[in-house]
């Protein structure tokens, strides 16, 4: 699959041939889905529980009597509604630690980069940036045609004046080749890469 190249303004700068094992797979709603849904699991923090009444450090000796107090019968100190005591109907342990095998993983990856190749994909030669003002790059990407929120797979091209400019604006994010994955590349309307990120990417799934 060839794919035009462009300069970071929208100038053309050549074509490149794109590996079909990568940019050229048919996607599948289920896989992706699969994937997205590992992904936003792995985020999530273990829930913390609260301690029941077995979990609370307090004696359980009878410490009144039966009769002739004129309160309750108590017979525990870890009773919920005691000061110290055990929570009743506590929230429990939720560990978010799902598991994908590493296959589904790759082809997931896979399929986003060929859907996003169907839609268009931005193929530039690098993100580099003479004139590090955000207000500058606002108006080339303008020229480029940038629209929404557009997402940036650099290799090792980018300098710091263009990824400063960039995290000034809305919806435009910055992540290296190797860092690339299903729900970021997703949820962007615009994917735009680098010449050296393709090569990364095909590099990855080929080794």
């Amino acid at each position: 699959m060839k794919i035009a190249v462009q300069k970071i303004d929208g100038g053309k700068a050549g074509e490149i041939e794109l590996n079909d094992a990568v940019f050229g797979v048919e996607p599948r709603a289920d896989i992706l889905h699969r994937v997205v849904t590992w992904q936003l699991e792995k985020r999530r923090a273990t829930a913390r529980p609260t301690r029941e009444r077995s979990d609370v450090a307090r004696t359980g000796k009878k410490f009144g009597r039966q009769k002739g107090s004129g309160g309750a019968r108590h017979g525990d100190r870890g009773a919920p509604i005691f000061i110290g005591g055990g929570k009743a109907h506590g929230a429990r342990k939720r560990d978010f630690n799902p598991s994908l095998n590493k296959k589904i993983r790759s082809l997931g990856l896979r399929m986003a980069l060929s859907s996003k190749a169907k839609d268009g994909l931005v193929i530039v030669d690098s993100l580099e940036l003479k004139d590090a003002k955000t207000k500058a790059l606002k108006g080339q990407f303008d020229k480029a045609g940038y629209n929404g929120k557009v997402l940036f797979i650099d290799g090792e091209s980018v300098n710091d004046g263009f990824r400063m400019a960039a995290g000034n604006l809305p919806g435009v994010n910055v992540i290296p080749a190797m860092g690339a994955n299903v729900y970021d590349i997703l949820k962007h309307d615009t994917l735009v890469l680098t010449k050296d990120a393709v090569e990364k990417l095909e590099a990855r799934f080929n080794g």
